[in-house]
C-alpha cells in the first residue's frame, strides 16, 4: 500500500498552501497535488461600493502585491469612467510601480527564493536557509547593500505613493500629487545606485549559481525542473516588455507568436479551469482548450512572470537590461528557454530593467509637471473598464462593471499568481518524481521539492484569500510507520 508524504505549510511564499505527495508500493511518486486553502472573497464583497474606492481597497489584497493591484485598479477604473491619465500622471504611476518591482524582486532574490537555497544551500539546516544564513554567508557588508538597497524601492514608494505597504497614488485619471524638482532628484540618485546593485545582483546570480556545477546541472537538466509550455506577456508595439501597457503576446512552446491582444479582449482567449481540490484557478488558452497538467503544443497552459515575460517578448528598451537579456539566451542555447530555475535570473535581469527604466523617467522633462491628473465628468463616464499589465509575479487583469451610480455591480481579477498554477503543480510533480525514489525522503529532497514552485514567486494571499479574516490550519501528526494519529484543526 502506497502513502502519502504531506508538506504544510509550504516555506518561503506569501500565503498559506500545502503539497500532498502520493507514492506507489514501491515508494516512488504517483500524483502530487499543490493544494491552496485559503478563499479569496474581493469579487463579492467590493460589489456595491464606489469604483473610485477600489484603488485603494485592493492594495488590502496582499501586503507583497499591493501597488500591483493598486495600479491595475486605478487602470481599470480609468476605463469606467472613460478618462485616460495626462503623460505625466503615466509616468509618476510608471516610476512608483518600477520600485515595487525592485522591493518585491529583490525579497525574493535574497530573502525567500534563490539565495536561501543556492548560496546557503538546498541540503542545508532550514533554520540557516534564511536571509541570515545568507549573510553568514556572503558576509556582513553585502547584507548591508542588500538591506539598503531595498530601502531605497520603498523610499520611493513612500515618496509617491503615501505608503509603499498600501498606497493612496493612482486615481481615476492620474495621480493624486506631483513631484518637485528636489524630490525628482532624490529618485534619480537611488535609482542610479539602484542600477549599480543589480549589476552586482546579476554578478552573485553568476558567481554562486551559473559557476557552481552541480547548480548549472540541476538547472540545465531536462528531467527535474523543466517543462515546455506557452508563455504570456504584456509588451509594447516593438514587442518589448512593458509591465505597464501594451497587448498581451503569447508564445507556443517553440517561441513563436500564436497571440496578440488588447487587455480588453482578455476573455476571447483566456478561460479559466476549476479543480475540486484547490481554491485558486487555473487559466488556460481557449483556442487551445483545457487538457490537464500536461505541457507540449496542444496543451492550454501558459507560464508568466520574469521568465514567461523573456520568452514572449523580444527584450527590453534599455540597454543594460537588453544586453543582459541578450547574455541570458545566448547562455541558454537559445529562445525560447524552458528551464524553470531560470526564473530566478530572469527576475534578476528585470531589476536591472527597473531601476534603469526609474532613471529613464526622472530624466523626461515633463516628469515635474503639475498637471497630474485629467478629471473624470459625467459626460466621459462608460460603465466598464478592463486593465492589463505586468505585475512581479506575472500578467494580471482588472475588470470592473459600474451601475449609473459608479457602483461595481460586477468584477473579474485573474492574478498573476494564477497564471503560473498549472505549472506551479506541474513542476512539483516532476522534481517529485525525479527526487523521492523507493520511498526515501529527508528534508534536503522535500525543500528541493519546493524550490519547483518557489522559483514562480507566488503570493497566494493575493491569488486567495480568506472572508472570515482567520486562517484555516490542519495539522496531520503521522507515527514512525507512516500512520496518521491524531489531526488538529481550526477553521
Amino acid at each position: 500500500m502506497g502513502r502519502e508524504i504531506k508538506i504544510d505549510p509550504v516555506t518561503r511564499l506569501e500565503g498559506h498552501a500545502k503539497i500532498a505527495i502520493f507514492l506507489d508500493d514501491k515508494g516512488n511518486v504517483e500524483d502530487s497535488y499543490f493544494q491552496i486553502v485559503e478563499l479569496r472573497g474581493f469579487e463579492e464583497f467590493c460589489k456595491g461600493r464606489p469604483v473610485e474606492e477600489m484603488p485603494r481597497l485592493v492594495t488590502r489584497l496582499c501586503g507583497v502585491c499591493p501597488w500591483a493591484h493598486h495600479i491595475a485598479s486605478a487602470k481599470a477604473a480609468d476605463g469606467v469612467f472613460g478618462v485616460e491619465p495626462p503623460p505625466t500622471g503615466k509616468k509618476l504611476r510608471e516610476i512608483g510601480y518600477l520600485a515595487h518591482f525592485l522591493e518585491s524582486h529583490l525579497e525574493h532574490i535574497y530573502a525567500l527564493g534563490p539565495a536561501p537555497d543556492f548560496i546557503v544551500g538546498p541540503d542545508a539546516d532550514p533554520a540557516k536557509r534564511n536571509l541570515f544564513g545568507v549573510i553568514e554567508k556572503v558576509g556582513l557588508e553585502v547584507g548591508k547593500k542588500v538591506i539598503e538597497h531595498r530601502a531605497y524601492a520603498v523610499r520611493i514608494e513612500d515618496m509617491l505613493g503615501g505608503k509603499s505597504t498600501h498606497p493612496v497614488y493612482a486615481i481615476p485619471g492620474g495621480v493624486s500629487h506631483p513631484i518637485t524638482e528636489e524630490e525628482r532628484d532624490e529618485i534619480r540618485k537611488m535609482g542610479q545606485s539602484l542600477v549599480d546593485f543589480c549589476l552586482f545582483t546579476l554578478d552573485v546570480v553568476d558567481k554562486y549559481i551559473l559557476k557552481n556545477d552541480r547548480f548549472l546541472e540541476l538547472i540545465m537538466s531536462p528531467d527535474v525542473y523543466y517543462h515546455e509550455t506557452h508563455y504570456i506577456s504584456l509588451v509594447d508595439d516593438k514587442n518589448k516588455v512593458n509591465f505597464y501597457e501594451g497587448d498581451f503576446r503569447v508564445v507556443d512552446p517553440k517561441g513563436r507568436e500564436i497571440l496578440k491582444f488588447a487587455p480588453e479582449e482578455y476573455l476571447d482567449h483566456i478561460a479559466e479551469h476549476v479543480e475540486p481540490w484547490t481554491y485558486l484557478k487555473f487559466p488556460y488558452l481557449k483556442d487551445k482548450g483545457w487538457h490537464g497538467f500536461v505541457d507540449g503544443p496542444e496543451s492550454g497552459v501558459m507560464r508568466s512572470a520574469p521568465l514567461g515575460r523573456l520568452n514572449a517578448s523580444e527584450g527590453f528598451t534599455t540597454p543594460k537590461a537588453q544586453a543582459e537579456y541578450e547574455k541570458f539566451f545566448e547562455f541558454m542555447g537559445g529562445k525560447p528557454v524552458h528551464n524553470t530555475l531560470t526564473y530566478h535570473w530572469a527576475r534578476a535581469i528585470e531589476c536591472l530593467y527597473s531601476a534603469e527604466r526609474i532613471v529613464e523617467l526622472c530624466d523626461e522633462p515633463d516628469i515635474t509637471d503639475k498637471h497630474v491628473r485629467n478629471v473624470p465628468t459625467p459626460e466621459t463616464y462608460k460603465g466598464e473598464g478592463i486593465a492589463g499589465i505586468e505585475a512581479p509575479r506575472g500578467s494580471l487583469i482588472h475588470h470592473y462593471r459600474g451601475d449609473e451610480n459608479g457602483l461595481i455591480t460586477e468584477l473579474n481579477l485573474i492574478v498573476a499568481t494564477a497564471f503560473n498554477y498549472a505549472g506551479m503543480n506541474m513542476s512539483i510533480k516532476k522534481a517529485a518524481k525525479a527526487l523521492i525514489k523507493n520511498g526515501k525522503v529527508d528534508q534536503g529532497i522535500l525543500n528541493m521539492v519546493e524550490m519547483a514552485f518557489r522559483c514562480y514567486d507566488p503570493c497566494f494571499s493575493c491569488a486567495t484569500h480568506s472572508l472570515p479574516g482567520t486562517m484555516p490550519i490542519k495539522i496531520d501528526i503521522f507515527d514512525k510507520d507512516g500512520n496518521l494519529v491524531d489531526t488538529i484543526q481550526r477553521g
